[in-house]
């Protein structure tokens, strides 16, 4: 029935029924439905119910309903679909009265826009629709029932009994479509659909039973009556021929679907492959059935109108290249885009040593002069304004200069030359604009010989402008049988059209040869050379030029050509991603444990300078958490220094080095004596774990003792000395060997604020510790402390705290560590190492971070007492490790910090900084405490400046609106998430703090305001 308002006795006898039936009052509204009445009924108490009023008769699968139902409230809680609420004598089904004899069932009322009405749809809607489905399916395993065996027309297992409606389709075109689809259907499709997981699956998440929430994600699934066992796989095709309507990007939409749906119920590789047959399928079942009814009611022209959306979408997805097709959706979930392209990349990896040149392979090491054609190019626009005479007499010379053999145009490139008809997609926002093979340059007329042994394939002369010209595809076999085929292109007619398919070609042999511009569509001579895994059906009419935002499908039809060629330069470049693919391929890719900066809008950063990071489009952010690039992003005495070094030689310390010994005296000049010996390493992890072995063979003890709520390191001997891991998600908490000290927090710990002996009273605890290995009868190797309390929260160490903690140490034989690895090298402002501060000398310092400006390498200077028992005849090498390239890093790190003054600056700036805060906490209750030393700093928010409540939500909302609206990073830090961690270049500037400071204060000023 369509939706109206109820007649005064419809009224009367529906709350009649409610109230009987039910013992529930309401207001009622009238719902459409196509076979069932139903209705909304609003209780006085604000919740809402469906109520349902099923005509007599098909009681089998009306049970199932009401049997699924109950399956998944005990199955699946959580799923958002409708729960079934029992009738007063505690029955799901009731036989009421209303319009005749009719069964009744109350649901629980899902919230939502129906999918069809919702005008917030995007890619989250359709990922979550995925999930649910997945999830459901899931859920519905093991579940059966006898109303889930019928034979219905709905059912696209099934589609084969529509092949006897398709001539009632009045349309030709749509006839021979749709006759086409059910016979592949039948031939190609339903074998192998048979090998699929079968089980009952809802079958009809269409566009009004897909529910969405106000931010666009998917809140409910309504209508279980079209569910039918059949193969699971069905389920993503019924809701993917729904989700697609009126997305720019159909098969990407599909594919979004399925991956969402793997990612929640594993796919089998047949099922991801059959998915776009089967959405094809659906349609043309759509088109079949609806022929049959309008010939039963041919006054029914709504079904005529709802067909229109069916028919269009058909024709936008025949339009596609199948094979494309099936590889984005295997690629969406996670399975190789094209199964036999990695094995064929192994074997040409495998094989390329026996390889022949293709152009001049009598020249053993030929020279390439490698061209930049790309679209971001620098000389991009000088080239798009030359004609063609003009760009074949530049690259002749450019190749007659450098005295190269041939000239070379890149695979990957994003040219801005494709821009025809022929290079648009189905989808407007994507075009085929990425290079799948190389440009080899030379005269017209030039012999090209293949690599290795074949047949001809294919051949097509694509004789119009802007196209390749004479083609030919070289049909190859790979010992494991795979085959594969090497696409020649802009060849001359003359020597193109001698081929015959099937004919032999023996490796090396000069097959072709280059054609002339008035032949090979247009362009300068050159071969156009390409692997092809899959010719995606279109033989020699091959794409020789890709779509970037595809590029993982792409890249595995046609690999990089490279390893056919074999050349001294690089015949390749990387093709840039979006963030969306960068996120998934991490996931895919790289350990989930790797945590993502801003994670809800992340940044993809392609360069750096000074004190800001500057992404893709050139934004640039004020990077206020990189205390590894100290110097600056991207310093140029640094990079200069790296540059000139490795192009000179890179070799490990065990040889003689001038740099290596040079580093190590200027870097051990900053210490006193008798801290002059030095072990280089690569990590901050890695100096930390020599220093506990440096301090266990000097000892012989092996218990350490850390500050509480530190971070040491990732290795496994440091998370041992990190309570910040071993106490934290995933820890496994304290080892035996390991005491925890007091964390000594002026703020908010035991001793605060003008507490004079702060610092000697949290040192007693140190002795505490000590004391307590003692009465096990242990002695402690190694002190671990910072100068400067990082993961603590930037805490400043109270006066006094590391003399007297370092006094109980050393008087039961332990050493004392500072580890400088966050805060050395002049960033607290006043002194190069933050243990200065606290007026001692250490046992062992470690160094990392800073200490390379962001290159890997690290140190760690002790004395050399401490070095002399450490060589017990167990040699330490380290193969990174004082390399030249990293001793000239360091000593550029140096002469820069020296030259510019940056520990005074970080002083100046870092004053300015704190001043500023200060006086914003005079404003901002939410400040709680302000402290640091230079640029190490720390902004703790509070809810409560008397009790401490931390502010860890607001802190995560000024994190995010500095980013958002000020382009400025920041973190956070301390063990309750409300320090505002600020650890910015050492360069940062003071118009850099002042900026800042105001952004803070308008923050701030709406964290006020709520």
């Amino acid at each position: 029935m369509a939706t109206k308002e109820l007649g005064g006795q419809e009224m009367t006898a529906i709350k009649k029924l409610l109230t009987e039936t039910y013992g529930m009052e309401g207001e009622i509204s009238a719902l459409p439905g196509e076979h069932d009445l139903n209705f909304r009924i609003r209780a006085s108490d604000g919740s809402s119910f469906l109520l349902k009023l099923h005509a007599a008769g098909a009681s089998e699968e009306l049970d199932m309903q009401v049997a699924v139902l109950e399956h998944l409230a005990l199955a699946a809680p959580a799923l958002p679909v409708s729960r079934a609420l029992p009738d007063r004598s505690g029955v799901l089904l009731s036989s009421v009265d209303f319009k005749g004899v009719r069964l009744a069932r109350l649901l629980t009322w899902l919230p939502g826009e129906t999918w069809a009405g919702a005008s917030n749809r995007s890619a989250v809607s359709v990922e979550t629709l995925g999930a649910l489905l997945g999830a459901l399916d899931r859920a519905l395993t093991g579940f059966g029932h006898p109303g889930a065996g019928r034979v219905y027309g709905w059912d696209l297992a099934r589609a084969e009994m529509h092949r006897t409606h398709v001539d009632l389709i009045a349309d030709e075109e749509k006839r021979n479509v749709v006759r086409a689809i059910l016979d592949h259907f039948v031939s190609a499709v339903l074998p192998r659909l048979k090998a699929c997981p079968r089980q009952v699956i809802h079958n009809d998440a269409n566009d009004y039973n897909v529910l969405l929430d106000a931010d666009g994600r998917v809140s409910g699934l309504l209508d279980f009556g079209d569910m039918v066992e059949t193969f699971r796989v069905i389920e993503i095709a019924v809701a993917s021929a729904y989700a697609l309507i009126g997305a720019e990007d159909a098969v990407g939409t599909i594919a979004r679907l399925a991956g969402a749906y793997h990612g929640a119920n594993s796919l089998t590789e047949t099922e991801v492959e059959l998915i776009f047959d089967l959405v094809r399928t659906r349609y043309a079942v759509s088109i079949c059935m609806a022929a049959k009814q309008i010939r039963d009611n041919p006054e029914n022209t709504y079904l005529l109108v709802s067909q229109e959306d069916v028919w269009r979408e058909l024709q936008r997805i025949e339009r596609e290249n199948r094979a494309i097709a099936v590889a984005r959706l295997r690629d969406a979930c996670g399975f190789e885009p094209v199964p036999t392209a990695a094995r064929i990349v192994r074997w040409l990896e495998q094989n390329a040593h026996d390889f022949s040149g293709i152009i001049r392979p009598a020249v053993s090491k030929p020279k390439a002069a490698v061209f930049d054609f790309s679209a971001s190019g620098l000389a991009a626009n000088d080239w798009a304004t030359l004609d063609k005479a003009e760009a074949e007499a530049r690259i002749e010379a450019l190749i007659r200069n450098e005295g190269a053999d041939f000239g070379l145009g890149l695979y990957g490139e994003d040219r801005a030359v494709y821009k025809g008809d022929a290079y648009r997609t189905t989808v407007a926002s994507q075009r085929r604009t990425v290079h799948l093979g190389v440009d080899i340059f030379a005269p017209a007329g030039e012999s090209v010989h293949a690599p290795f042994a074949g047949k001809v394939a294919f051949y097509h002369d694509d004789a119009v402008a802007h196209g390749f010209g004479p083609t030919v595809l070289i049909e190859h076999v790979t010992a494991e049988g795979d085959v594969f085929w090497t696409l020649y292109g802009h060849l001359s007619r003359e020597s193109a059209e001698k081929l015959a398919i099937g004919q032999p070609i023996a490796k090396g042999e000069a097959f072709a040869a280059l054609g002339a511009r008035d032949e090979n569509g247009g362009w300068v001579p050159h071969l156009h050379f390409q692997i092809v895994t899959d010719h995606l059906g279109l033989e020699a009419r091959m794409h020789g030029v890709g779509v970037r935002d595809q590029w993982q499908i792409w890249r595995e039809v046609s690999p990089d050509p490279s390893v056919v060629l074999g050349l001294s330069v690089p015949a390749s470049v990387t093709v840039a991603r979006d963030k969306e693919f960068l996120v998934r391929e991490r996931h895919r890719r790289i350990g989930r444990s790797l945590s993502i900066a801003y994670s809800a809008a992340p940044l993809k950063i392609v360069s750096g300078e000074g004190a800001h990071l500057i992404d893709e489009e050139g934004k640039r952010w004020l990077d206020m958490v990189n205390n590894v690039c100290h110097v600056g992003h991207c310093h140029p005495r640094v990079v200069k220094a790296a540059e000139t070094q490795m192009a000179r030689l890179n070799t490990n310390s065990r040889y003689l080095h001038d740099s290596l010994v040079e580093y190590s005296r200027r870097l051990t000049a900053l210490f006193p004596n008798p801290l002059n010996v030095c072990f280089f390493v690569n990590s901050g992890s890695e100096a930390n774990d020599l220093a506990i072995r440096l301090a266990r063979a000097h000892t012989g003890n092996r218990d350490i003792i850390t500050v509480d709520h530190a971070y040491h390191g990732h290795l496994s001997s440091l998370i041992d000395v990190s309570p910040y891991k071993f106490a934290g998600k995933g820890g496994e908490g304290r080892p035996a060997h390991v005491r925890v000290a007091e964390m000594p927090d002026l703020y908010r710990g035991r001793h605060r604020y003008g507490d004079a002996d702060a610092g000697a009273k949290y040192a007693e605890d140190v002795k505490r510790q000590v004391e307590a290995l003692a009465a096990e009868g242990r002695k402690p190797a190694l002190f671990f402390s910072e100068g400067v309390l990082g993961t603590g929260g930037q805490l400043v160490l109270p006066e006094g705290y590391l003399e007297q903690a370092y006094s109980h140490v050393r008087a039961a034989g332990g050493l004392c560590l500072a580890d400088e690895v966050q805060v050395g090298f002049g960033r607290v402002g006043t002194h190069m190492w933050a243990h200065e501060t606290q007026g001692v000398v250490p046992d062992i310092v470690t160094m990392g971070k800073p200490i390379g400006n962001g290159h890997p390498m690290a140190a760690v200077v002790t004395t050399e007492a401490i070095a002399a028992t450490f060589a017990n005849g167990m040699e330490y090498f380290n193969t990174f490790g004082g390399n030249p390239v990293s001793a000239e890093i360091g000593l550029a790190v140096l002469d820069v910090i020296r030259d510019e003054r940056l520990v005074h600056h970080c002083g100046v700036v870092g004053k300015r900084l704190m001043d500023g805060a200060r006086r914003l906490a005079e404003r901002h209750p939410t400040i709680g405490d302000v402290r640091g030393h230079g640029l190490f700093n720390g902004i703790e928010l509070v809810r409560d400046r008397d009790t401490l409540e931390p502010a860890a939500s607001e802190l995560d909302f000024v994190i995010a609106e500095m980013k958002r609206k000020h382009r400025i990073l920041l973190s956070s830090e301390g063990p309750h998430h409300n320090v505002l961690k600020i650890k910015p270049p050492a360069p940062f500037s003071a118009e850099n703090c002042d900026y800042f400071l105001d952004a803070l204060d308008e923050v701030l000023a709406r964290v006020a305001r709520g």
